[in-house]
């Protein structure tokens, strides 16, 4: 007889394996070539073979218009490795990156697949450098969702991102000190991540004095274009047997999405997630021993840390303050591979990644002390939000 335990194993959604390509800026290797570096480390990290993957899933697709921004798409790379999938998806219109990983995890839930490949592959760095190749989408046309930014010149979501940061400066008194130690923090742990983009420490001298991008953000407050692909192995929890790794249980997830043409949404999106996470799981915040928090922006991270109920509404710049607290060895270590601020722009997926590593005991000499249990993962934030809970239990 099967216990409830077992059985609840057996129904649950797992993550086998993870892997990471090269990163860089103007690499001159393909993005194809980034992606399959990126799965074969995963599969090996899984103990599984291509001949067991039954599953394909990634954000957001090919974009034929951007091609820098999502340069391979779900059906390509399907053909390319000869993947016989039973179930698979590729598209932008979901709850932010990380919903790809999500909907993998409902996948296996439900029967659709065994062991599904979710990726994300970005070329960026390369493709402003090789416009011919990858040429910029129009911009004498305004369509689709950039009509309700681009005639007011907020083509960067720097620009919606500042606003938000902006009003907690003039209601909760955020200062520039304070929103400086997400920066400051990711930065000092890139230190100690062998494939960072960027190893070198940030003082606050030097955040201070750099040029700003959309007040209050400044130059350190953004990440940058990235050439890279993340790749993260869902599987069943009945195809567990199959893995020679330590599988890290997806125990919670949820996610949201704001109208895009509204521009009096009082809170963003991770507000929603956050909350709506804590009703799937009977783990609490107190229970999380690191966040991995989406910080394309520094305010979003902050945002995040307040919309998972790590402090109240309006107190994160307090909450952070110092930085002792989202250090390596403080209560709540934060993006400790960096963050996409110093370990370049994954977007959304290396969260996930490090999640895992840190939750494995991986992480060198950035692994959080303790035998960690319990992280969250997140991405986006701003108009769509997507977050994880995992867990080795």
């Amino acid at each position: 007889m099967v216990s409830q335990a077992e059985q609840k194993s057996v129904n649950d959604a797992f993550i086998t394996g993870i892997g990471q390509s090269e990163i860089g800026m103007k690499l001159e290797r393909l993005p194809m070539s980034l992606t399959v570096d990126a799965i074969k480390e995963a599969l090996n990290d899984a103990g599984l073979t291509l001949e067991q993957i039954d599953g394909v899933s990634t954000y957001p697709g090919r974009s034929a218009g951007m091609l820098g921004f999502s340069p391979i798409g779900a059906d390509e790379l399907i053909d390319a490795l000869g993947i016989k999938a039973k179930w698979y998806a590729g598209g932008g219109e979901i709850t932010s990156q990380l919903g790809a990983v999500a909907a993998a995890a409902d996948a296996v839930r439900l029967g659709h697949a065994r062991h599904v490949i979710c990726y994300r592959t970005v070329y960026e760095a390369a493709a402003l450098a090789r416009p011919d190749e990858y040429p910029m989408p129009r911009r004498d046309r305004i369509d689709s969702y950039s009509q309700w930014f681009q005639p007011f010149g907020a083509t960067s979501a720097a620009c919606w991102t500042a606003q938000y940061a902006m009003r907690h400066v003039k209601k909760y008194g955020l200062t520039r000190e304070q929103l400086a130690q997400i920066a400051i923090t990711g930065r000092a742990n890139a230190v100690h991540n062998p494939k960072a983009l960027v190893r070198k420490p940030l003082s606050m001298d030097e955040y201070l004095s750099a040029r700003m991008i959309s007040s209050p953000l400044c130059l350190f407050d953004c990440d940058r274009y990235t050439d890279a692909s993340t790749v993260i192995i869902v599987s069943a929890g009945e195809a567990t047997d199959e893995v020679s790794c330590t599988p890290v249980r997806i125990a919670a997830q949820a996610g949201s999405v704001d109208r895009l043409s509204w521009d009096q949404a009082e809170w963003m999106a991770c507000y929603q997630t956050g909350s709506d996470l804590w009703k799937k799981t009977d783990y609490q915040p107190k229970d999380v021993d690191t966040v991995q928090l989406y910080d394309g922006f520094s305010f979003q991270a902050l945002a995040w840390i307040e919309s998972l109920g790590f402090c109240e509404r309006g107190e994160g710049g307090q909450f952070i303050e110092g930085g002792q607290r989202i250090a390596l060895n403080g209560e709540l270590p934060l993006n400790t591979f960096g963050g996409q601020i110093g370990a370049g722009r994954l977007h959304g997926f290396g969260f996930a990644h490090e999640s895992v590593v840190q939750l494995r005991g991986q992480g060198g000499d950035r692994q959080i002390k303790n035998n960690p249990k319990v992280a969250v993962a997140t991405s986006g934030g701003g108009p769509l939000a997507t977050a994880l809970l995992l867990a080795v239990d």
